[in-house]
């Protein structure tokens, strides 16, 4: 157990230095090719203003049971992520718990250490990143929110991912410990050292094992170069940051797009072109992430009517169709599990 407060320092320079990718995954042959839909399930908050505990309203908790609804009438399997204000919200407990139960969901693990106990660090940029947090206070934030988390669902999770990313040098180590199989905290050629988060820039898209024991499986959130210089996306998009406005300049010539496969500020054409970029170059699992207060307006800047809420399920109808006639059928946890060679 964690007693005694730790000081955090929000000084230190840097990112995460994160566990570095290891040997790729391989899958039995009859997984074919998988999709993986994974919902960050969290409170609401203002993104534009320092993290605060108190932000903790779950009022769009009200708009599950009409999602879950719409994932099974297009195929989708969601993969809900909760965290600390939701597995106490009366609403997302009874709902995305049924679900779970009945194998019509997963329910994962998603810390965001600002709001979970025990409060014992600054609240600050740095410190919202859980793998900056010493390795003490990071242990008990995660294991009283798997506690709480197995208590309200009635599921023993066996997936997670870092609230913001925030995937640090121990964190592996505690997922082990409580028996956590997969992680996807992972966002590939991204970087949050801005604020002291990880550098994902160089890590790859597909599945690798954390371990030499092939005991905690990466899944990454997918986010590909596309276009015709996507083979040198890496490289090309290092260079044209150098230079102001390079990275748009190739991305709207088509030469080298980075496309996340999220609803949130990808369009749907973009989203296609990522799609086919994943196939063409062969991932086995590709991983669609949001937040789940875009499911309901005025809670994320991507979703600021209800306009943009049907939009978002669009988006999703769309990417499942093209998905569907490529032949890439959902993925649950258990499926993954099975499927990975050990």
């Amino acid at each position: 157990m964690y007693h005694a407060p730790l000081p955090v320092s929000a000084d230190e320079a840097g990112g995460i230095a994160a566990i570095a990718p290891g040997e790729a995954a391989r899958f039995a042959p009859g997984f074919g090719r998988r999709v993986l839909l994974t919902i960050d399930t969290e409170e609401e908050f203002d993104w534009s203003v320092p993290f605060a505990r108190e932000a903790t309203a779950t009022s769009h908790t009200r708009a599950f049971a009409g999602f879950q609804a719409i994932c099974e009438d297009i195929g989708a399997h969601p993969v809900w992520l909760v965290d600390w204000p939701i597995a106490h919200d009366p609403v997302a407990v009874e709902v995305l718990g049924e679900a779970a139960r009945a194998g019509r969901a997963d329910i994962g693990i998603h810390l965001h250490p600002w709001v979970n106990p025990p409060f014992a660090e600054a609240v600050n940029a740095r410190n919202s990143y859980a793998g900056n947090l010493p390795p003490a206070l990071e242990a008990e934030k995660f294991a009283r929110l798997k506690g709480r988390v197995e208590e309200a669902f009635g599921v023993s999770p066996a997936i997670y991912r870092a609230g913001r990313y925030g995937f640090g040098p121990h964190t592996a180590g505690i997922l082990k410990d409580h028996g956590i199989a997969l992680d996807t905290s992972m966002r590939p050629l991204f970087d949050y050292r801005a604020d002291g988060g990880p550098d994902y820039r160089a890590y790859p898209a597909h599945p690798w094992w954390m371990d030499a024991e092939r005991s905690l499986l990466e899944v990454p959130v997918t986010s590909i170069h596309a276009g015709a210089l996507a083979a040198l996306g890496p490289r090309l998009a290092q260079l044209a940051g150098r230079v102001p406005g390079g990275p748009g300049l190739l991305a709207r010539l088509r030469l080298s797009e980075r496309i996340a496969l999220t609803p949130e500020g990808v369009s749907v054409a973009e989203a296609l072109r990522g799609i086919d970029a994943a196939l063409a170059a062969g991932l086995p699992l590709i991983v669609l992430s949001f937040h789940s207060p875009s499911l309901a307006p005025g809670h994320t800047p991507y979703v600021r009517s209800e306009g943009d809420v049907a939009a978002l399920h669009d988006w999703l109808r769309a990417i499942y169709a093209r998905l569907d006639a490529a032949g890439v059928h959902s993925a649950n946890v258990a499926d993954i599990l099975a499927a990975v060679r050990r």
